[in-house]
């Protein structure tokens, strides 16, 4: 069985990825979180509906450029998250 904590920790501190079921991205570095909600600073929440690119290829642009930090924290309900990666694990 896979310990969910301690795959957690491996994304503490790290720049991660949070794709929402809303037309949502949300990037910055993992700073905390508990059964509720991710704790995510100096991030970035993308309204995808702002822009003409696709979700894929914004996260690709952040991962190439950096990210652009709109946010000093953000909690982010974790029921309204659909995937969570580390921006260093996207592939070009």
């Amino acid at each position: 069985m896979i310990d969910v904590n301690a795959m957690m920790s491996l994304f503490r501190e790290e720049i991660v990825v949070l794709d929402m079921a809303s037309p949502y991205v949300i990037l910055g570095k993992l700073t905390g979180e508990d059964g509720s909600y991710f704790v995510l600073e100096e991030a970035d929440v993308h309204d995808l509906r702002d822009s003409s690119t696709t979700r894929e290829q914004y996260v690709l642009d952040s991962r190439r450029h950096g990210i652009g930090i709109n946010r000093k924290r953000v909690f982010v309900a974790k029921a309204d998250v659909v995937s969570l990666s580390a921006l260093s694990d996207v592939q070009e």
